[in-house]
């Protein structure tokens, strides 16, 4: 008999989004234990240390914050991990962006202690997925880690996210919107989910759920975020671009869209770039690749004007188009180690650059029409 390889839906235990919750931290701690280590962004460690900290003593629970030292290195993990032990901390809390999260996962991970992710910012899916990329002392891309559990609790603080910069906001609807179109290839061509299993039907329906969230609320969502205040919109909102796209992609898989930004990577004009807004020229070049029908692409273009989102290579901040330079790009995005092979067809590097080349060329004449 051969072996199938078998579905599977993994998520964090607990998701919670609400306005006002880092002063509720307490109320999350205690599930899993009485002694917090909190590791925190700089910006927001006083709030962190008058809100959080105070809340946790009066509930009679412990808790300290330590600053994040910017990067998620084997150095920083280790140092935040011993004082962590130090301390007798039996919960490990993050609090920040996506390298401050990452290296939180790792502290739980080695440390073996239980996982609380407050994300500041909704501009991917990384806090309820099993995964951390490590990074080495200058910098530059190292590892990933990837993690035998989801954290336990996410808690999106929507008053939080909501002051962030509206581009993190929208670059998190770009990430968001490449879900379904990506879960669906990877459950028609039966590929291979981020955790090596095969992609369930729970996750292509959480990842259509993703994508008609997005679609209801993006203009009212961006209204707020772009005032800095929350509302019913933005919290439907992070709900998709959180959880929703993060369950979607993990346990329903990616294909070209994710496929083709790591292969812009390699295009320095794009270093600046959020990696929403280059999911979002990716989701272009797979529905190219699908020769998907035009009202798809329509609601699609739609969404992502609504969000401010770049739609053109020249808006994503590339100066000149290099030939040589853009088919490295779909000879790295070809990869077989990447998510290509979960497209529902072959695609090969030629057909790759062609579908870039016209992805481009469609988005210059969606601008060119608003």
């Amino acid at each position: 008999m051969v072996e199938k390889t078998p579905r599977t839906v993994t998520s964090p235990k607990k998701f919670i989004v609400g306005t006002g919750l880092l002063a509720q931290m307490h109320d999350f701690v205690k599930d899993f234990g009485d002694n917090a280590f909190i590791i925190s962004d700089e910006f927001i460690v006083d709030r962190v240390k008058t809100e959080s900290i105070a809340g946790l003593e009066k509930a009679g629970l412990k808790g300290s914050a330590e600053k994040f030292n910017r990067e998620c290195t084997d150095s920083e993990i280790k140092r935040l991990g011993e004082l962590a032990q130090k301390q007798g901390a039996n919960v490990v809390v993050g609090i920040g962006g996506g390298k401050t999260l990452d290296t939180t996962k790792a502290v739980a991970h080695y440390y073996k202690l239980p996982l609380i992710l407050y994300p500041t910012i909704a501009s991917t899916d990384a806090p309820c997925i099993a995964l951390a990329v490590i990074y080495t002392e200058k910098g530059e891309f190292d590892r990933y880690l990837f993690l035998p559990q989801n954290p336990d609790a996410v808690i999106a603080d929507t008053s939080i996210i909501a002051a962030a910069p509206a581009r993190f906001f929208a670059a998190g609807v770009g990430d968001a919107l490449s879900t379904y179109f990506e879960a669906r290839a990877c459950q028609k061509a039966d590929g291979v989910n981020l955790v090596g299993k095969t992609p369930s039907r729970t996750g292509l329906g959480l990842a259509e759920m993703c994508f008609d969230v997005v679609s209801a609320n993006v203009e009212k969502a961006m209204d707020a975020v772009r005032n800095k205040v929350s509302t019913r919109a933005v919290e439907d909102m992070v709900e998709a671009t959180i959880y929703l796209s993060g369950i979607g992609a993990e346990t329903g898989g990616l294909a070209a869209a994710h496929a083709v930004h790591n292969g812009m990577t390699a295009v320095e004009d794009l270093h600046h770039a959020q990696h929403g807004e280059k999911v979002v020229f990716g989701l272009l070049t797979q529905l190219v690749l699908e020769n998907a029908p035009d009202e798809e692409i329509e609601e699609v273009v739609r969404i992502v004007k609504a969000a401010g989102l770049p739609l053109t290579l020249k808006e994503l901040g590339v100066k000149t188009f290099v030939e040589a330079e853009w088919r490295k790009v779909a000879e790295i995005a070809c990869d077989k180690n990447d998510t290509m092979g979960n497209m529902p067809f072959k695609v090969t590097p030629d057909d790759l650059y062609d579908a870039m080349v016209a992805a481009n060329a469609l988005g210059e004449r969606y601008r060119a029409a608003q």
